[in-house]
């Protein structure tokens, strides 16, 4: 367990710590099927990808905790969304949000569920260099642009952080443990979630105890 881990076990946090979906093979086999195809495209994705829900006010102070605690800081952001009604509120409001705050946001860009190869959307998000990116949008559309955004750019998963939907195994899954190693996000509750390899943690928000 790590120092992170441990002082948020100190400070009461709870935390649950889910395994990707494929075990301890998660980490190879997902691996190797992000790699060796030359398209992000996923032509046989095991279940449906549900589409997310309503963003919260407690998401969304979340989501801004964890971008407004890193050093060096983070000033700039590109926002990604998909073409779903919620992702697209939830992405607006986090611009209002971080822009009240005097923080910049370099470019704005949505994607289709489906595409040929993501990466008109991929330079977009990419081209200005942002400090790090936010991302809503249901897991199977994610996970195809971030195949795409890790095969055709310097995209980093360690600088990006997601909505309550992405919080999910199932995202390691569709897209591949390390095409999505180090991303960050919040959930519904304002508690968050990180994933490392094939783990994904969620995190407690802070006020909640253990008993």
């Amino acid at each position: 367990m790590n120092d992170r881990t441990d002082a948020r076990q100190e400070a009461g946090q709870r935390i649950r710590t889910l395994l990707g979906p494929d075990g301890e093979h998660c980490r190879s086999a997902l691996s190797r099927d992000a790699e060796r195809s030359r398209s992000p495209k996923l032509h046989n994705p095991v279940a449906d990808s549900p589409a997310p829900n309503a963003h919260t006010e407690e998401e969304l102070a979340a989501l801004i905790g964890l971008l407004t605690v890193p050093r060096p800081r983070i000033r700039s952001v590109a926002v990604g969304h998909g073409r779903d009604a919620e992702s697209r509120v939830a992405a607006q409001a986090f611009i209002g949000a971080w822009q009240a705050l005097h923080r910049d946001v370099l470019a704005v860009v949505d994607w289709p569920e489906d595409a040929a190869s993501w990466l008109r959307p991929a330079r977009r998000l990419t081209a200005q260099g942002p400090d790090a990116w936010v991302l809503a949008g249901a897991p199977l559309g994610v996970a195809q642009l971030a195949r795409r955004l890790r095969q055709s750019t310097d995209w980093d998963p360690a600088r990006t952080f997601g909505l309550a939907s992405l919080g999910t195994p199932r995202l390691v899954e569709l897209a591949g443990a390390d095409t999505v190693h180090g991303l960050r996000g919040a959930f519904a509750d304002g508690g968050t979630w990180a994933m490392h390899r094939c783990w994904t943690t969620h995190y407690e928000p802070l006020n909640v105890t253990s008993e």
